[in-house]
């Protein structure tokens, strides 16, 4: 009798014990919001409906690795063909992480928000969350935060989950994240914070669709256009031609871009990382669906940001060579400031050894406290322009006195590597945020680099009279001088 009643102690135990795991995990899980209205609850209809779409997907063959996709997120009825051109080029593809990013669509608020829980589910099984990459991200920015309270009723990302499980071969994770309504440049912020913690295995998915609810006919016009000016990488000219088409109060447009600031950060990180292309790959709306109604159509695009192999494999730097570079330029200025020496180090990394120019930016407190570079790096390495004009951001500014030993505490370091200028015959080709510029007439020359315009604000005009009468001593309109010559150049800054 006694034993029995142990036993029957024991199992009570392992019930309770069962029962209580279960509801630990039931709370780090994120369950299917529109699994049954947006695609099939049913896994093996899902499956079907997938195989479908990426069969008949017939997307143009790309040279290079997909660095990011803007797909869709309406009901696959609708939208699903269209994202299958997308989601067909990552069919052998190796992916580690899969950042899934758009604007709210169900809760308002602020800033940045990160799905916390641990897996998400869908009928085809569950995707774990990176969370160390996650939690790299909210360290970045008080804009970046955990929220999954936002994300239990968002269809937007739940959408995309079923597509990349269906195409990626290898165990993913993800990091699901919103925008809320409150944004102004706020999609900067998140795209440096993932210039410089993404990996290269690493994909990012822009969840939007496009016009929502003109014409047909009216969005087919539209569309075409958006489609177009993403291409260009052009973000001034996007939010331009956005509030352009919206003041026009075309019939039944609301919106352009519902996913409007996760566009925003691709072509953000497009810049930031030197990304090559950027291709159309389908465009279609609503109202091609059989179920679709023409009168008033929401319009569905799908884009592939490439890197090209031989450029990613020559150029990018990675996460540990960018860490390596940032180390040198403090132990070189906290050396050379406190005992008078310049350090040495051995660098055998080949990428670091490449002959490449690079400037070096002080700051305290956010300001400006120096900034030297050398745009040709004169037969010497990469690591060692570093070095060299870290010292001189410290002790040779013009505009500065030296760095003091009290200082170094309160020094942040910036580094940006720099592509070779090329000569350019049209100053209209320069593309803000994205070139750095050289003016050069006769012994008279001024550099700015790519990120003076975000951090000025100014339009293309402001920005090359500025560099003309303040860098290089000529008159403001310089730039548009045919004796005067024109260099761009691109920067990988961290």
């Amino acid at each position: 009798m006694k034993l029995l009643k142990l036993i029957l102690l024991l199992f009570v135990i392992i019930i309770l014990s069962a029962c209580q795991k279960s509801m630990t995990t039931t709370d780090k899980i994120r369950f299917p919001a529109v699994a049954g209205q947006f695609y099939p609850a049913n896994p093996e209809l899902l499956n079907l409906k997938l195989e479908e779409y990426l069969t008949t997907a017939n997307p143009q063959k790309q040279n290079g690795k997909i660095k990011a996709i803007m797909v869709p997120h309406a009901g696959y009825d609708f939208s699903g063909p269209v994202a299958a051109y997308a989601y067909k080029l990552l069919t052998n593809q190796e992916i580690d992480n899969v950042i899934i990013i758009c604007n709210s669509h169900t809760s308002y608020f602020g800033g940045i928000a990160i799905d916390d829980n641990d897996v998400w589910q869908t009928p085809l099984g569950t995707v774990e969350l990176n969370h160390d990459l996650a939690t790299r991200l909210v360290n970045y920015s008080d804009l970046i935060y955990y929220d999954k309270k936002v994300h239990i009723t968002e269809h937007s990302l739940e959408v995309q989950i079923p597509f990349l499980q269906k195409v990626i071969k290898n165990k993913f994770k993800i990091v699901p994240i919103l925008f809320g309504n409150v944004t102004h440049k706020s999609y900067i912020t998140l795209a440096k914070a993932l210039a410089e913690n993404i990996g290269d295995n690493d994909l990012i998915v822009i969840s939007t669709d496009m016009s929502h609810y003109p014409s047909y006919k009216d969005a087919q016009q539209i569309d075409t256009k958006t489609l177009k000016i993403i291409r260009e990488a052009n973000i001034p000219k996007l939010e331009e031609y956005i509030e352009n088409i919206l003041s026009q109060n075309i019939p039944g447009e609301q919106t352009l871009l519902c996913g409007i600031d996760g566009v925003k950060t691709a072509i953000e990180l497009h810049h930031l990382l030197n990304w090559d292309e950027i291709k159309i790959l389908k465009y279609a709306n609503s109202g091609d669906s059989v179920i679709g109604d023409k009168k008033q159509v929401v319009g569905y695009g799908a884009i592939a940001f490439i890197q090209k192999e031989q450029s990613q494999n020559r150029q990018i730097l990675t996460n540990e060579q960018k860490n390596i570079l940032r180390n040198i330029a403090k132990q070189t200025v906290e050396t050379y400031i406190l005992e008078g020496k310049i350090p040495e180090f051995d660098i055998r990394d080949e990428r670091l050894n490449w002959h490449e120019g690079a400037f070096v930016t002080l700051k305290k407190h956010g300001k400006l406290r120096g900034c030297i570079g050398q745009i040709v790096p004169q037969n010497k390495p990469l690591w060692k322009v570093v070095r060299d004009m870290a010292i001189e951001a410290a002790t040779q500014d013009p505009r500065f006195q030296p760095v003091s030993r009290e200082e170094l505490n309160d020094l942040e370091y910036e580094i940006s590597v720099l592509s070779e200028p090329k000569k350019i015959n049209d100053w209209k080709k320069i593309q803000l945020g994205k070139h750095g510029v050289i003016v050069r007439r006769g012994f008279n020359s001024g550099v700015f680099l790519p990120q003076v315009a975000e951090e000025t604000g100014w339009n293309l005009e402001e920005f090359l009279s500025h560099l003309c009468s303040g860098k290089a001593g000529l008159e403001p309109e310089c730039y548009k001088d045919p004796q005067t010559e024109l260099f761009i150049f691109t920067a990988q800054i961290f």
